[in-house]
């Protein structure tokens, strides 16, 4: 089986993605995980506003199969919440690079995201 894995994006080995566009990380989690998921049901995630520590857990998602941490690809504030996801949790299944992403991060160094994995070193890691 292979899973979409955009190669504008780097990669945590516990399956989150960012996406950084001018110091601003959009984080979701990736294809290959919602598909060990299963049916998302529910997405807890920090307020705006809160500090999170890369690599440090952010929130928990819960599906029919099991509940799994969620971890900061970066350090930064958080500075929006994909608030659709509390009510539609299944976007995270439905569409995880677009519309099922969880935060948005303004990074203390964006610098961070070299130390993830890269497309290729993800696509390694799940093969």
């Amino acid at each position: 089986m292979s899973f979409d894995i955009p190669d504008d994006r780097r990669y945590l080995e516990s399956h989150e993605w960012a996406l950084e566009d001018d110091g601003t990380v959009r984080v979701g989690i990736t294809d290959f995980a919602q598909d060990e998921l299963g049916d998302v049901v529910f997405v807890e995630l920090p307020d705006e506003g809160d500090s999170l520590t890369q690599e440090e857990q952010f929130g928990v998602i819960e599906s029919i199969k099991a509940v799994s941490d969620l971890y900061a690809p970066v350090s930064g504030e958080v500075v929006a919440i994909n608030e659709a996801l509390f009510d539609a949790p299944e976007l995270v299944n439905e569409d995880p690079f677009g519309d099922g992403w969880m935060l948005e991060i303004d990074a203390d160094d964006a610098s961070e995201l070299e130390n993830l994995l890269s497309p290729e070193e993800y696509e390694e890691q799940i093969a």
